[in-house]
């Protein structure tokens, strides 16, 4: 990429359990651009969610994005997914970065305060995820994590997703935060136009958005 083309900001779907759920991947996924797939685990068991995920790994793949599990090394090596979310990391998260990083995606969340997401950065994860995965509560993004996504993007050379809210609107302000990715889950899933109009969507804002951020 050229040194004067600006990165765009780029969507990442955050896929709840639910039925039909590689009906509405496959929906989702073909609206446009996505980074990554991150497969929530809700509370599914340990096997039910090995099958969910192998199910739904291979459809992330083949659309062109990443597909993470949350929390668990072993379902990610069995599924052959292209990384793991670390919810709410502890100690392991340096452990699982040495471990697997580069040849795995190691992403983290838990980043709830400034002090928190220096912490986390310390460890170099691939990135640090600002919100919850079931925070898109509202249809706007939360303020806190737009105001640390601002913070950590202007200072911070390791990647930062923003939790969107349950509009696909959302995107705008995310975009704006200078955040490299902002995360959608019901904005997308809960879509009354469906899942493949509301990526096409998000991409069309983030696009139009990037341009405006940076000033074209």
């Amino acid at each position: 990429m050229p040194e004067d083309e600006p990165e765009r900001c780029r969507l990442v779907l955050v896929t709840p359990p639910m039925e039909d759920a590689t009906t509405h991947l496959k929906a989702a996924l073909s609206g446009g651009d996505v980074a990554s797939v991150i497969l929530a685990r809700g509370d599914m068991d340990p096997a039910s969610y090995l099958a969910h995920c192998q199910a739904l790994v291979p459809l992330a793949q083949e659309a062109g994005a990443a597909a993470l599990v949350v929390d668990d090394t072993q379902v990610m090596g069995r599924a052959g997914a292209d990384g793991v979310f670390l919810n709410r990391p502890d100690r392991e998260l340096k452990d699982v970065v040495a471990r697997f990083s580069p040849h795995k995606i190691v992403g983290c969340g838990d980043a709830r305060d400034r002090h928190r997401a220096l912490e986390l950065g310390e460890c170099n994860p691939d990135f640090v995820f600002f919100g919850r995965l079931d925070g898109d509560i509202r249809p706007q993004p939360h303020p806190k994590n737009l105001a640390l996504a601002e913070w950590w993007s202007g200072m911070i050379e390791i990647p930062c997703v923003v939790m969107g809210g349950s509009a696909v609107e959302s995107v705008v302000e995310c975009v704006a935060s200078g955040a490299e990715f902002v995360a959608l889950g019901l904005a997308v899933y809960a879509c009354t136009d469906g899942p493949q109009a509301a990526v096409r969507e998000a991409n069309r804002l983030i696009d139009e958005n990037s341009l405006l951020s940076t000033g074209q």
